[in-house]
């Protein structure tokens, strides 16, 4: 993994915590905690040709356990600290059915005071199998 972090908030407090775990979570694949969330948590989601929202903790989880279902890896990972929340950018990688996969996120996190998501608008550049991933690189567009 490339860890391009800059600047995280202080190390241990709840919201770094929180957005730890989430990032275990979704490279896990085995689910995505619903305590990371609050009861009204706001998941705003922009993904190739389409933009929808979930609310309500059952709805995100399902939501995120749905595109976290496989275990994968962070093979690059970028985590800014803003006012009230955190952006995280990462190059998610995993395996599907055998064939190597791989998506660019992007998590405009939003966080409760006691360091839980509230609110996380979310921005994927689509999900990539090897085929179009040696392209990619082929044309040395990626970086």
């Amino acid at each position: 993994m490339t860890d391009t972090t800059a600047a995280t908030p202080a190390t241990g407090s709840a919201a770094t915590r929180t957005v730890d775990a989430f990032l275990e979570a979704a490279c896990a694949g085995a689910g995505v905690p619903a305590d990371l969330f609050t009861p009204d948590v706001l998941l705003d989601a922009t993904v190739p040709g389409w933009r929808f929202a979930a609310q309500g903790v059952d709805a995100v989880t399902r939501q995120y356990s749905g595109w976290f279902a496989d275990p994968a890896a962070l093979e690059e990972l970028e985590r800014l600290p803003v006012e009230d929340g955190e952006v995280v950018t990462y190059l998610l990688s995993w395996l599907e059915a055998g064939v190597p996969h791989a998506a660019h996120h992007c998590h405009v996190l939003r966080l409760a005071p006691d360091g839980r998501i509230a609110r996380d608008r979310f921005f994927c550049g689509g999900r990539w199998p090897a085929d179009l991933l040696a392209e990619m690189a082929a044309a040395g567009d990626a970086g």
